[in-house]
């Protein structure tokens, strides 16, 4: 038998691809900023046998009929909301992303979202580069206290604990809403477990962590803005569908919330004229949560090492459990 056929849909780094190359015939998409086109994605996936791909590429029912040879698709991400499992299960291919490697880096970048929405870090640099700052006063820039204030995570997986962690270090008080309760994170991090609602009235800051599914699709909506304190943050490092845009838009112009900090968006990636963008209490990140060198390299080499073990007929490593 030959070696198998994979396709990477981003350019990644070959001292890390490498070795894939060693039992398969590695084909890679040549722009690592720009997605895959549909039509070039459904023809390499007609003749591969793994595919490893990114949250921009739509692995629906569509291109798995299509693809008789696929045994694997492996997700440079821990979400997989691009990827139709249940359509993947039932053709008996086998579906893996990259949790866990990532969940510290992500987590820093939450907790750094939240301080620098906050303190208003962004509109402070733009401050001083834009040539504004000419004299200095007592309410200068002056942002909200993070110390000794109420965080509400939304999803209490691996990155809500890492954020739990953080947050007792400032002296924060830990709320959280979950599928589950979580009694462990509720020892170590004294974190309170309370209704989705409850949180959303207590919180200073709301932190959003939950995966995108049918049940969170716009689970923050106008009801839930309307919720929350007139002083509360909104924070998001999940997926922008999670969130009802236009009832964020109205919320921050009527100031029910007093700002946003945002690293996902429904539709990316937006440009300068986003209405979100017209808010100056509104940090905008372009989806950056796992961001760092190191740990983007280790979801390479993950995914990498998922593709290998699969098409070599061995137990995925980090296989999406449904």
């Amino acid at each position: 038998m030959g070696k198998p056929n994979v396709y990477v849909t981003r350019q990644l780094p070959e001292d890390i691809i490498g070795p894939l190359r060693e039992t398969a015939h590695v084909r890679m998409w040549d722009k690592e900023y720009e997605p895959v086109p549909r039509d070039v994605l459904l023809e390499e996936s007609r003749k591969a046998d793994g595919l490893l791909t990114m949250l921009s590429d739509a692995i629906d029912e569509a291109l798995l009929t299509q693809s008789p040879h696929l045994k694997v698709v492996v997700n440079l991400a821990v979400g997989y909301d691009n990827i139709d499992v249940d359509a993947a299960q039932k053709r008996e291919i086998m579906t893996c992303h990259t949790p866990d490697v990532l969940t510290e880096t992500t987590a820093d970048l939450a907790f750094s979202l939240l301080m620098a929405t906050a303190r208003r870090i962004p509109e402070a640099v733009d401050y001083v580069r834009n040539d504004q700052w000419k004299n200095w006063g007592p309410f200068l820039m002056a942002g909200q206290d993070i110390h000794h204030r109420n965080l509400g995570i939304v999803g209490m997986g691996r990155i809500g604990e890492a954020v739990a962690k953080r947050a007792r270090g400032f002296d924060m008080n830990v709320l959280y809403y979950n599928r589950s309760r979580k009694p462990e994170a509720e020892d170590r991090y004294q974190a309170s477990y309370c209704s989705f609602y409850e949180l959303l009235k207590q919180s200073d800051y709301v932190l959003c962590l939950t995966p995108l599914t049918p049940e969170t699709k716009h689970l923050f909506n106008a009801e839930a803005f309307q919720l929350m304190k007139n002083e509360a943050f909104f924070i998001n490092v999940s997926r922008g569908a999670v969130v009802d845009e236009t009832a964020l838009i109205h919320a921050l112009r009527n100031q029910d919330i007093a700002g946003a900090g945002l690293d996902v968006f429904a539709d990316e990636p937006i440009n300068a004229s986003h209405p979100l963008l017209a808010f100056n209490q509104v940090v905008a990140l372009p989806h950056i949560g796992s961001a760092s060198v190191d740990t983007r390299r280790e979801m390479v080499a993950l995914a990498r090492d998922n593709l290998q073990a699969v098409l070599q007929g061995k137990a995925p490593l980090t296989p999406i459990a449904k």
